[in-house]
């Protein structure tokens, strides 16, 4: 007997507010924004510097060419700051109650109570509230905001601030060093190991606005750390630019899981750039899921410079009409004996294009060193599109291995009739289809995130018309 169609609530993620505000930049982009930007944060005049300096870079800079179309963004029209309160709340009831709303309709609270050693919540440009365990204070543990760790571990930002990232990387690197503005600061000491996951949830809520936070995770040598970030936005007529940083330092013997699902709506053009710096024996986990925006370029990058150093690579990718989404990774290897796996996965339906673009470089002195590159495109439809663009440099070549596969295919018509004839309606039959697709990845999260991210790709595919193309 077929079961009931699953009920699911879209509104859960339409996080539209009231506009409010206490301070905001005017639109568009010159050097006195970013000087009130960093007056406003009260900033020491170390980093002011470091803004101006990165301004001059972004000045300089052209956009990319290559890749999705960003052709209708204007930075004009874009308020790169938006402050939403006065202090930071430390505790949910001390938030405002739309704020506080926007997140209880994201279930942030509950996952809070329920296995996070730590939270906070990042609405507009700053961070409104974050907590950390006691016992993981006790533990020496450091988890707040960015902005926080300017003035209260100057010396630590210093010296990892915009290292793995610097903004002469690309333009947006240089925007974000400009103009960044929260994100979450963790220090974890030798031989700890955070026993569970760390998390912020990140809201933009207002159209033709800017999100640049900025994250640093320093785990020490032996510690472990798990690291979890959600995006979520509204629908809105006029694009908005979210554009991150996040830079992981994974000391000797250290392992850091950095686990990211965006929901951003469809007016969003997400521009991100991650990194990480591997040492010996360390490991580090990418997994991501990216189910919204307009236009996605996101290339996480794995620098394995330790011998042993080891990296994974886990993304899942949903791009449906209107959505052009380009992932990817970078792996690059200076040590002996260290290894990559990189898994990609993409779904592309109703005119959705999805790209892997990837880098490989094993450099001198990557004896015995391996990487595997998988890419899995399914299209439900002939509209879609899907690409893979990897690109290898070998200086090595004692006992290297480097793979690359690539795989694209449709939902099989006589798996999805099979299914049909045990009890499923169509729609049921491909959201178990594309369950299995994904199910690598699924293993990798946590149990309600997994639960979230399959309710996000259900809801897309009932959004599908009849038929598999």
């Amino acid at each position: 007997m077929a079961s009931d169609k699953m009920i699911i609530d879209e509104s859960k993620y339409e996080a539209k507010v009231p506009v409010r505000y206490v301070f905001k930049t005017e639109p568009g982009l010159t050097e006195r924004t970013i000087r009130e930007i960093s007056s406003e944060k009260n900033e020491p005049d170390w980093m002011l510097k470091r803004r101006l300096k990165s301004f001059e870079i972004f000045k300089s800079k052209p956009m990319p060419t290559w890749g999705p179309d960003l052709s209708e963004l204007d930075f004009n029209r874009i308020t790169f700051y938006i402050k939403p309160e006065d202090r930071k709340a430390a505790s949910w009831e001390e938030l405002p109650e739309d704020i506080r709303e926007t997140f209880d309709r994201l279930g942030i609270p509950e996952y809070e109570r329920r296995f996070l050693g730590g939270s906070g919540a990042m609405y507009e440009s700053e961070v409104v509230y974050s907590k950390l365990k006691k016992e993981l204070k006790d533990m020496g543990v450091i988890f707040t905001d960015t902005d926080t760790a300017v003035k209260e571990y100057p010396e630590l930002v210093k010296e990892y601030f915009m290292k793995l990232v610097p903004p002469s990387d690309n333009k947006f690197a240089a925007l974000h060093g400009a103009v960044w503005s929260g994100g979450s600061f963790i220090y974890v000491p030798p031989g700890v190991k955070v026993p569970v996951p760390l998390q912020i949830y990140f809201v933009m809520a207002q159209e033709a606005e800017g999100q640049f936070e900025h994250t640093i995770i320093i785990a020490e040598e032996g510690s472990e750390v798990n690291y979890i970030e959600g995006c979520s936005a509204p629908r809105y007529s006029r694009s908005s630019l979210h554009s991150g940083v996040v830079e992981i330092f994974v000391k000797k013997n250290a392992r850091v899981r950095y686990t990211s699902i965006q929901n951003w709506s469809k007016s969003i053009y997400n521009l991100n750039t991650k990194r990480s710096l591997v040492d010996e024996n360390g490991v580090v986990e990418w997994i991501s899921g990216t189910m919204g925006s307009k236009v996605t370029m996101l290339y996480p990058g794995s620098i394995l410079r330790g011998r042993g150093a080891r990296a994974e690579h886990l993304t899942i990718g949903f791009a449906g009409n209107g959505q052009h989404k380009e992932g990817g990774s970078r792996i690059i290897i200076s040590a002996p004996y260290a290894s990559a796996k990189v898994i990609a996965k993409s779904i592309c339906a109703n005119g959705g294009v999805m790209g892997y673009r990837g880098l490989v470089k094993l450099n001198k002195g990557a004896i015995g060193s391996k990487v595997n590159v998988r890419c899995d495109a399914l299209l439900m439809d002939p509209l879609s599109k899907s690409y893979t663009i990897p690109y290898n440099e070998i200086y090595e070549t004692r006992e290297v291995l480097a793979s690359h596969e690539a795989f694209a295919g449709k939902i099989d018509e006589d798996h999805l009739f099979y299914l049909m004839t045990r009890g499923l309606n169509e729609e049921e039959a491909k959201a178990l289809i594309v369950r299995g697709f994904i199910e690598p990845i699924m293993k990798k999260l946590p149990f309600e995130y997994a639960v979230e991210l399959n309710r996000l790709i259900e809801l897309e595919i009932s959004k599908l018309p009849g038929g598999v193309g």
